[in-house]
């Protein structure tokens, strides 16, 4: 429009071909100048235009193309309806037409249909166009954030504090799992990531979970060119019908060229951290992101029967008692409930699986955990820092421009001392967070030999109260693939058949307890309690579990009341001493003087099973039934100990003492 000016000069020269013509009263309409007359904008002039041949004031109505007028069938028609009613004639450069006349109305109507035939083959041509140099990966429209546009390709922004923010959000967001984890550290470590505006500078600003988002969704990060990943479309809402963007699917993409050019990523790391946060999205599909729950298999276990994922609850007292059930069902449909059971048990059956297979590895981990703790670089100190850099340079700007200036010009000069004044004060504020960073985050010593034994002993490090739930679920979501059960109505069992990541499948059995069995007693707690009551008290037996670091049910220590309520509750007589002094169960003092021998001789035989013996609980007292010191295995012992002449089997009555009595 500003250099091209023969086409206009040939429209107003119009008005000289219609004066050589004969028309005296012309009026000029030129305000939708530059505006298309496909029918998309709205268009001032040719509406006052229909206006005044409705009035009847225009006689004709004349343009040097009657593509001019309208490029669509709408308005286009709408003209020469009017023109016809009112007996208005149209005029171009060939020829004068009466829409009244049949022969003129059918060739405006053609000359109409080919205006707007034309239009859309130039639309088609140029969108053809422009599909080919999408599809060759040379299309650059718009430019995200830590890349510029160089030519027909990307390349990253050569601002290095950009580069490390960019590339720290994808770090934060493959190790802590999710991109809310990451952008929660990111509030909590006070750092800004950068922000592309709409006239493509860079500012830095708090980050929210959209920023996270399309940086996770957009292929760019990962080095490739991609093109079409929206399609635009009319919606209708409650403010009326208006135009709606909608992601579209990636095979439904116009160009997706991966290694392009250089990403802050590669693609296969890309795509792995774009899978792992598109499952943790909780739907039918996906297993949703690991929560604070204790429970091992929330989002990973599915009902054998309806195919339904399990839903999770927790009760009990403290509200950490897991759950599982398949209610979705009966809340969706109305359909019968099909199974549900306690998540405990399951639970300890899947971590037992889970710590058998990743154990021979335990050490070798633990190892390279070491050698990343000492490699590991402080990230947020290193952000810090460069945002320090940044501040400082901004203020060394900011007074370079307040020096330059004219002290007398004080209303320039006011404003620069305004603004270096903030840039000093965004440096002592930055300055001001690495110090309390430093103070709040000493450097941690790590013993890489404390290390390996806890990798020798995984186990404890799992049941440590310390260790991360959320932990423990990604690392049992990295080797599980996804949990199926069931229940054996007739054996009553729950069947549980997991399937591992590298394709194997394994059933685990596990009987269905009934309601308070898990805060019970264990069975190896009553069965000692059943031997030691042949020859203690409730008394004793509560000490010696006690020494043993034995608990109740409920994790609470042993006392004469809990034991007698256990024995009672067990049918375990209690110990009484025989009225005839013969008792039938002797401890390692009374054998070995009913045997006469030492006890430790007596205590060796029976470690060793030459005298058959019990011994309920690892620091406790030996158990020995009478009728075993009267065999001929109890007899040998006792006469191969009373040859030993160096280690005498027991004090000789008939031996006098070397010192003599002082009393």
């Amino acid at each position: 429009m500003l250099h091209n000016r023969e086409s206009g000069a040939l429209q107003y020269a119009m008005r000289d071909r219609l004066l050589a013509l004969g028309f005296t009263d012309i009026e000029v309409i030129d305000e939708d100048l530059g505006r298309s007359a496909a029918g998309s904008v709205q268009r001032a002039g040719f509406e006052r235009m229909v206006a005044e041949v409705c009035l009847g004031k225009v006689g004709a109505v004349c343009a040097r193309e009657v593509s001019r007028f309208a490029r669509n069938s709408r308005d286009w028609q709408q003209l020469i309806e009017m023109c016809r009613v009112v007996d208005t004639v149209l005029v171009d450069q060939e020829t004068i037409y009466a829409p009244r006349h049949g022969n003129d109305r059918l060739l405006l109507g053609l000359k109409g249909s080919l205006n707007e035939y034309e239009l859309d083959l130039l639309r088609q041509r140029s969108l053809s166009a422009h599909c080919a140099k999408a599809r060759r990966g040379e299309l650059v429209v718009a430019v995200p954030v830590g890349f510029v546009k160089a030519g027909d390709r990307y390349e990253k922004d050569p601002d290095r504090r950009v580069q490390a923010a960019v590339a720290l959000v994808f770090d934060k967001i493959e190790e802590l799992g999710s991109a809310r984890q990451a952008l929660l550290w990111f509030h909590e470590q006070n750092l800004e990531l950068p922000v592309k505006q709409t006239n493509g500078a860079t500012t830095w600003r708090r980050p929210n979970y959209a920023t996270l988002h399309r940086m996770v969704e957009n292929p760019v990060y990962g080095g490739a060119y991609a093109y079409g990943r929206m399609a635009a479309g009319t919606g209708y809402g409650a403010k009326g019908a208006g135009a709606r963007i909608r992601r579209k699917a990636r095979a439904e993409w116009l160009a997706l060229k991966p290694g392009a050019h250089e990403g802050y990523v590669s693609w296969e790391r890309f795509e792995a951290i774009r899978t792992m946060v598109s499952n943790n999205v909780p739907t039918s599909r996906h297993h949703g992101a690991p929560k604070h729950g204790d429970a091992l298999l929330a989002g990973l276990i599915r009902c054998r029967r309806c195919g339904r994922k399990l839903t999770l609850r927790y009760s009990g007292m403290q509200h950490h008692i897991p759950r599982y059930s398949c209610t979705r069902g009966w809340m969706d449909s109305g359909e019968p409930r099909c199974i549900a059971f306690g998540g405990l048990r399951v639970d300890d059956a899947i971590e037992e699986a889970l710590l058998s297979i990743v154990g021979p590895g335990a050490v070798a981990a633990s190892v390279a955990a070491a050698e990343e703790a000492a490699e590991r670089r402080d990230q947020v100190h290193e952000a810090l820092d460069r945002d320090l850099e940044a501040a400082r340079y901004a203020a060394d700007r900011a007074f370079r421009q307040y020096d330059a200036a004219d002290p007398a010009n004080r209303l320039v000069a006011g404003e620069l001392e305004a603004r270096w004044n903030r840039a000093l004060a965004r440096a002592a504020e930055v300055e001001s967070k690495i110090v309390a960073h430093e103070a709040a985050s000493p450097t941690p010593t790590i013993d890489p030999s404390a290390l390996a034994l806890l990798g020798a002993d995984l186990k404890a490090v799992w049941s440590a109260p310390t260790t991360d739930a959320r932990l423990k679920k990604r690392i049992v979501r990295t080797l599980i693939q996804e949990v199926v059960a069931d229940i054996d109505d007739e054996a009553s069992e729950i069947v549980i058949v997991v399937h591992w990541t590298g394709g194997v499948h394994s059933e685990i059995r596990l009987p269905k307890r009934r309601r308070g069995q898990r805060n019970s007693t264990s069975a190896d707690i009553i069965a000692a309690v059943r031997e030691l009551a042949l020859i203690a008290g409730d008394d004793l037996i509560a000490g010696l579990l006690n020494r043993n670091d034995l608990k109740t049910g409920h994790g609470n220590r042993w006392t004469r009341e809990r034991v007698t309520s256990l024995r009672s509750q067990h049918h375990i007589p209690v110990f009484k001493a025989a009225e005839d002094g013969v008792e039938p169960w002797l401890n390692l003092s009374d054998a070995a003087r009913q045997l006469q021998v030492a006890p430790k001789t007596l205590r060796l035989a029976a470690e060793v099973g030459e005298i058959e013996a019990r011994r309920p609980l690892p620091d406790g007292p030996w158990i020995f039934a009478r009728a075993a010191l009267a065999t001929d295995r109890a007899k040998s012992v006792v006469e191969r100990a009373r040859r030993n002449a160096r280690h005498p089997a027991g004090p000789d009555r008939g031996q006098q003492s070397f010192f003599p009595s002082m009393t």
